[in-house]
Order: C-alpha cells, then structure tokens, then sequence
C-alpha cells in the first residue's frame, strides 16, 4: 500500500463496530489507480483498511486474495457493497458513492455493514484499546 496517507480508523457508527483500525487513503491518482494491486494477503489482514478518495468504482487487477468493497456517498452513508471481490475482477460503478473503502474479505459479514449504515472515518487517528 505504498503511496498512501497516514493512518486512521473507519468505524460504522450504526453498527457500532470497528471495519478498519489502520486504515490508509489515497488521494493521488497513482495510489488510487494502484490501490492494492500487488499486494500480499498477510500484509491486509484484519484491521487493514484503504481508503480511495474520490472513488466510485474499482478492480482487483494484480491481487491475490478476495477484499470486500463498501461504497460510500458523500455523507459517508453506505450506498453499496461487494463482498468478497474476487481477484481480477471489476466492481460495480456506483455514480452515488464519492468514496470507496476496501477492507479484508468478510468484514462486511463479520461487523454486519449494509447499505444506509453511517460511517466514521478519521485520517491521522489512532484507536486507542484499553489494556488489562
């Protein structure tokens, strides 16, 4: 995930719960264009999360492994969803969403995301976890 911004977190606020506690952005049209292409599946794994503003469709040309795909609109509301996309596939365009988060395949099923969920996102945030 080179090229990509500083890190944050993605939270959907309906659900209350976590999609991405390391979650990256791209912005440039090269990070966006190369998105996760290349990358290892170990090195996106749970709690991994990219970012892709502005966005309204992708691929996994060059990928390994599946990833799930939330689609989100200019109020960060959820407008659609791909779960588990296949590598070299191409998702759906979406002319409703602004933003795309890809996250590690079965998050979507694991956290409950659908369509109309509201989503936090916050750049240069660390979650912070309570220890024992």
């Amino acid at each position: 995930m080179s090229g990509t911004g500083s890190a944050g977190y993605a939270f959907n606020r309906t659900r209350h719960a976590y999609l991405a506690t390391r979650l990256t952005v791209a912005r440039t049209h090269w990070s966006r264009f190369r998105g996760l292409m290349c990358t290892s599946a170990t090195r996106f794994c749970t709690g991994d999360g990219l970012w892709i503003v502005p966005c309204r469709g992708v691929h996994t040309f060059a990928m390994k492994f599946p990833i799930d795909v939330v689609y989100l609109g200019g109020d960060n509301r959820v407008v659609h969803v791909e779960q588990n996309l296949r590598p070299w596939w191409i998702g759906r365009v979406s002319l409703r969403a602004a933003s795309v988060l890809e996250l590690p395949g079965e998050t979507l099923r694991s956290s409950g995301t659908a369509i109309g969920d509201e989503i936090e996102i916050a750049i240069g945030q660390v979650v912070k976890t309570e220890t024992a």
